[in-house]
C-alpha cells in the first residue's frame, strides 16, 4: 500500500463538512481485499484493539487496506479524545487507486494519525510489533499542543453556539470572529476593544492599586523595593505579615504570601527578582477569590486554594502528590482543567516551613500546604462561588475592572469569604487581571461551572447578531466570472464596500488587491479578514474545491450557472459531468437556511441540487413555461425568466419587469448567454435583499469592456470591423459564442483559437469543430503554457477538429498569441467580424487596446 498524495481540506468539500484529511492510496494484488491476506486482520486487532468495525462503504464489496487506512485513522484520533467520527473511502477509475478521507479536529493530528495508521497497517502486514499505546498518547499530546486552550476554546465554542464565524489567526489564541466589516477579535480572553494602556495599567501593580484606592476600592498597603533590605524595611513599615511579588507579573510566578521573618522575605525578594521589580504589601488574612467581570458584569467567582495533599498517616509527600497528580484533570499547562502539582523548590521550601519534607510522612488527616499562592497554574483547586457573592463585592469587582480600563477582567480579592462586603472584614483587592484565565470557571474543581465564553460572545456581539456579512458564492462551467462581477456591481451599487474573488483577482471596494486567478478558497478567506468589507462575492473555481474546500463555512447566496462536459473533465478522478455536478453542488449544500440557492432550471444537473439546500431556492431560465419553471412559480416560490423583451422576477402574483434595452450587456437581449447571467445576477441581488430601484440603476451601469469584465465577450471596432475579444474555452462556451456572434452581421468572420493542454483529447477537438461551422478563417495559436502536453499536440488536435468543417475555407497555424492576433487585425476590412478567444487575458486586451488605439 502507498499513499501517493496528500491534502488538507480546511473547509467544506466533495466529502462532508468537516475539515478532512484526503489522500490517494494505491493498493497492489490482495491488498485490495484483506480477506486475501491470511491472519491480517486478527493480528491488526492484536495490536489496536479498539480499531472497531472494518467495513467498505458499499456494503458486499471487498475491503481493501485502503479501507482500513480510513477506520484506523479515525480510530487512532478517537482513542486520543479527538472528536472526529467521519471516514469515507471511495474506489476511483484507476485500478487500485483510492480516495480515502477521513475528519480532523486538528490537521497536524490528523496527518500524523495517517502516518500512524500506515505504520500500525504495515506492522499487521509484517507481523511486527506497533505500540499503540504510545501512537495514541504522541497524538493526544500533539492535539494538546496544537488546540486551542481551555479559555479561548470555552469562547469560540460559545460562538458557534449562536453560528458565528470563526478563524484561528496564529497557532496560538488570536482568533477573529464574524466577517469583513462585522468582525471582531480576541486574543484568548482579551478583546480587541481593550486598550494597551489598559493592559499597561494591570501590568503595574502600584499603579493599579493607586487607580482602585482612587476609586474607592479596598486594597492593601505596599510599595515597591529596590532590594531584600529595602523589601525588608518597607515589610516593617507595613507591619508583618506581607506578601512579595513582582510588580509586573501573572500567573502566581515568583509571589509569596504571609511572610513573617526577615531569612523567608529575602528569599521572597530572590524569587520575586527573577521577573524584574519587586514589591511588598500588606498580607491580607483570608482565602484567595477571583471574580471574573465581563463588560459590566460579574459573571462567576471561585474560591483559589494553594495545591495541597491531605496525610493518609502511611504515604510521604512525594508519594500523595503523585496520587493526587494521578486525577486525570490534571495535565500539563493549561489544556487541560487542572495543572498537575510540581514539588519543585519553592514546594520544598513551603514544606520546609511546616517542618516536612518530600519523603516526610504526615499524620492521617494533616492538611499539606504545598505553595503559598493558589493559581491553578500552580497546581491549586478552584471551587465555584458565584451564587453567594453579596452585591457589594459584586460592585467592588465591576469598578475594579472599569476603573483600569479592561473589558474582560480577572478581580483578586482577599477575605475571609464573599457573602459580606469587603470594607465589613478587613478585605481588599490584591490583583487586577487582564486576559484572565477561564477554565477554573469554565470547569471547577468542586461546583457548577459558568457559561463565561457565551458573556465574551454577549459583549462582542449583540443578541441575534452573527457577525456574518452577505456572502454570495458563484460556480458554474461558463458564466460564472461574469455573474460575480455582475453582482458586486449591484451590490456597490447599493452603497456596500465589496470584496470580490474571481480568475482575474481579488478586489476590495473597488481596488484591486491581488492579480491572477484568486478563484479560490485562500483569497476568499483574506476578503473575509478585510475590516472593510460589507458584503463579498466570490467566484468559486472547482480546482479551489477540490484542493483544499471552501473558504467560508456558510453563504447567505449559492450562485450555479451551468454544467458543462468541457470543464476540466478527467482530471482530479473528475470524470463525467454528474461527479462535476457533485462538486459544484458543494456551495448549495452550504447555504445558509434562511439563505437562497439561485439555480439554471434550464440545466437538469443544476436544477437538481435544489434537493441539497438548506435554504430557499430561485430558479431562472429564459422559458418561463419550463417544467421547472413553472412548477415552482405554481408554488409560489421566486422564479427569474424572460418574457419578450424583458427579464420578469416573479414570486406568487408578484411581478418585477426589467426591460432587456435598459441592460446593456445582453445588446437588446440578442446574446443569449449574457441574459442567462443577468437573469442569475438579478436573482443573486434579490436574494441578498436589493431593492429594485438599485438593481435597475446597477444592470444600466454595468459596462461589459475589457475594464468592467476583462475576456468577456469585449466587443471593439477596428478600422470599422468588430473585433470580440473572449475567454471561452470550452465547447461549451464554443456553442454560445457561436450562437451570439450569429446575432452579429458581418461581411466575413474570422476566428483565433488555440486550446488548454489539460483538456480531453475530444474536448479540444469538438471546440473547432463547432467554431468550424461558423468561422470563414480560423487562426490557430499554441498557448503559451502546454499544460503536459508535448509540443504541437495541441495544435494536431485543433486541426482535427476543423476537419470537414462545412464553412471554414482558409486554416493558419501561428506561433504566439500577439502575433494570431495581428495577423487577424491586419486582415480584417471594414464590416468584418473576427472572434479571438485569448488566453493570456490581460496581457492580450492590453495588445488589442494598444492596436486599436494605433488604428
Amino acid at each position: 500500500m502507498e499513499v501517493t498524495r496528500i491534502r488538507a481540506l480546511r473547509g467544506s468539500n466533495l466529502w462532508s463538512r468537516h475539515t478532512c484529511i484526503e489522500a490517494i492510496v494505491r493498493c497492489e494484488g490482495d491488498e485490495n481485499a484483506i480477506e486475501r491476506l491470511p491472519g491480517f486482520e486478527a493480528r491488526l486487532r492484536a495490536l489496536f484493539p479498539n480499531i472497531g468495525e472494518l467495513h467498505p462503504i458499499v456494503l458486499g464489496q471487498p475491503l481493501a487496506l485502503a479501507h482500513v487506512l480510513e477506520n484506523t485513522a479515525v480510530a487512532l484520533q478517537v482513542q486520543a479524545g479527538c472528536a472526529v467520527n467521519f471516514g469515507h473511502t471511495s474506489r476511483t477509475l484507476d485500478e487500485g487507486v483510492f480516495q480515502v478521507t477521513f475528519q480532523y479536529s486538528e490537521e497536524a493530528v490528523g496527518r500524523r494519525a495517517l502516518e500512524l495508521a500506515g505504520t500500525l497497517i504495515a506492522a499487521a502486514q509484517a507481523g511486527s510489533d506497533f505500540d499503540a499505546m504510545a501512537a495514541i498518547t504522541e497524538l493526544r499530546d500533539l492535539d494538546e499542543s496544537e488546540r486551542l486552550g481551555p479559555s479561548t476554546g470555552s469562547i469560540v465554542d460559545a460562538a458557534v453556539a449562536r453560528g458565528i464565524p470563526f478563524r484561528r489567526l496564529t497557532r496560538g489564541s488570536l482568533v477573529q470572529f464574524g466577517w469583513g466589516a462585522k468582525q471582531r477579535r480576541i486574543q484568548a480572553a482579551e478583546i480587541d476593544s481593550t486598550s494597551g494602556v489598559a493592559e499597561a495599567i494591570a501590568q503595574d501593580k502600584e499603579l493599579t492599586k493607586q487607580l482602585l484606592n482612587a476609586a474607592g476600592v479596598p486594597v492593601p498597603l505596599g510599595r515597591p523595593v529596590a532590594d531584600a533590605d529595602d523589601a525588608w524595611a518597607a515589610a516593617l513599615e507595613i507591619g508583618l505579615p506581607v506578601v512579595v511579588k513582582p510588580q509586573d507579573g501573572n500567573q502566581g510566578k515568583g509571589v509569596t504570601v504571609n511572610i513573617t521573618g526577615r531569612e523567608q522575605l529575602a528569599a521572597a525578594w530572590q524569587s520575586a527578582a527573577a521577573y524584574g521589580e519587586v514589591m511588598v504589601e500588606k498580607f491580607l488574612p483570608g482565602f484567595d477569590f477571583r471574580l471574573l467581570v465581563v463588560g459590566d458584569k460579574l459573571v462567576a467567582a471561585a474560591r483559589r486554594d494553594p495545591p495541597q495533599v491531605i496525610g493518609d498517616g502511611v504515604k510521604t509527600v512525594r508519594e500523595l502528590v503523585e496520587w493526587v497528580n494521578q486525577d486525570p484533570r490534571r495535565g500539563e499547562g493549561h489544556a487541560t482543567s487542572l495543572t498537575k502539582i510540581r514539588l519543585d523548590d519553592i514546594a520544598i521550601g513551603r514544606l520546609e516551613d511546616q517542618g516536612l519534607a518530600p519523603d516526610s510522612v504526615p499524620a492521617l488527616g494533616q492538611r499539606v500546604v504545598l505553595r503559598n499562592n493558589a493559581n491553578l497554574s500552580t497546581g491549586g483547586t478552584a471551587t465555584d462561588v458565584t451564587d453567594t457573592v453579596h452585591p457589594e463585592v459584586a460592585a467592588r469587582a465591576v469598578e475594579a475592572a472599569q476603573m483600569v480600563g479592561l473589558h474582560i477582567c480577572g478581580v483578586d480579592m482577599v477575605c475571609e469569604n464573599v457573602l459580606r462586603p469587603l470594607e465589613e472584614q478587613h478585605g481588599g483587592v490584591v490583583e487586577v487581571n487582564a486576559a484572565p484565565g477561564l477554565r477554573m470557571h469554565i470547569s471547577p474543581s468542586f461546583g457548577r461551572g459558568r457559561a463565561v465564553g457565551e458573556a465574551v460572545m454577549d459583549t462582542l456581539f449583540a443578541h441575534g447578531d452573527d457577525g456574518r456579512i452577505p456572502v454570495v458564492a458563484v460556480t458554474g462551467t461558463n458564466g460564472k466570472t461574469t455573474v460575480t462581477r455582475l453582482i458586486n456591481h449591484l451590490l456597490a451599487s447599493s452603497g456596500l464596500r465589496t470584496g470580490m474573488t474571481n480568475t482575474d483577482g481579488v478586489y476590495v471596494d473597488g481596488r484591486q488587491t491581488d492579480s491572477g486567478d484568486c478563484s479560490g478558497p485562500k483569497s476568499a478567506r483574506n476578503v473575509l479578514l478585510h475590516p472593510e468589507v460589507d458584503a463579498a462575492v466570490f467566484e468559486v473555481a472547482r480546482g479551489g474545491v477540490l484542493r483544499e474546500g471552501l473558504g467560508f463555512d456558510r453563504c447567505q447566496v449559492a450562485v450555479v450557472t451551468n454544467i458543462g462536459s468541457g470543464d476540466h473533465l478527467g482530471l482530479n478522478y473528475i470524470t463525467t459531468v454528474e461527479d462535476l455536478a457533485v462538486l459544484k453542488r458543494v456551495i448549495v449544500r452550504n447555504v445558509t437556511p434562511g439563505g437562497h440557492a439561485v439555480l439554471n432550471a434550464s440545466d437538469p444537473n443544476v436544477a437538481a441540487m435544489a434537493a441539497s439546500c438548506p435554504g430557499s431556492v430561485i430558479f431562472f431560465a429564459a422559458d418561463r413555461a419550463h417544467p421547472v419553471m413553472a412548477t415552482h412559480r405554481a408554488q409560489g416560490r421566486r422564479t427569474v425568466h424572460v418574457d419578450r423583451d424583458a427579464i420578469v422576477a416573479a414570486e406568487g402574483s408578484w411581478r418585477e419587469r426589467i426591460p432587456l434595452r435598459d441592460v446593456q450587456i445582453t445588446r437588446n437581449g440578442s446574446i443569449g448567454f449574457q441574459v442567462d447571467n443577468v437573469m442569475a445576477a438579478v436573482a443573486a441581488a434579490w436574494a441578498v435583499g436589493l431593492d429594485w430601484d438599485t438593481i435597475r440603476s446597477g444592470l444600466a451601469s454595468f459596462n461589459n469592456d475589457a475594464a468592467g469584465v476583462p475576456g468577456r465577450f469585449n466587443v471593439m471596432d477596428y478600422r470599422g470591423a468588430t473585433v470580440i475579444a473572449d475567454y471561452g474555452h470550452n465547447t461549451d462556451a464554443m456553442r454560445a459564442l457561436v450562437a451570439a456572434v450569429d446575432t452579429m452581421p458581418a461581411k466575413k468572420r474570422s476566428v483565433v483559437i488555440s486550446g488548454a493542454g489539460d483538456r480531453r483529447d475530444s474536448d479540444i477537438r469538438d471546440q473547432t469543430a463547432i467554431l468550424g461551422q461558423a468561422f470563414d478563417d480560423v487562426i490557430l495559436y499554441q498557448d503559451a503554457a502546454q499544460r503536459g502536453r508535448a509540443d504541437g499536440e495541441v495544435m494536431a488536435l485543433l486541426r482535427q477538429g476543423l476537419e470537414g468543417a462545412g464553412r471554414t475555407r482558409h486554416v493558419e497555424e501561428i506561433r504566439g498569441e500577439f502575433i494570431a492576433i495581428d495577423t487577424a487585425l491586419a486582415r480584417l476590412q471594414p464590416g468584418d467580424l473576427s472572434l479571438i478567444l485569448v488566453d493570456q487575458v490581460e496581457e492580450a486586451l492590453a495588445h488589442l487596446a494598444q492596436r486599436i488605439a494605433e488604428g
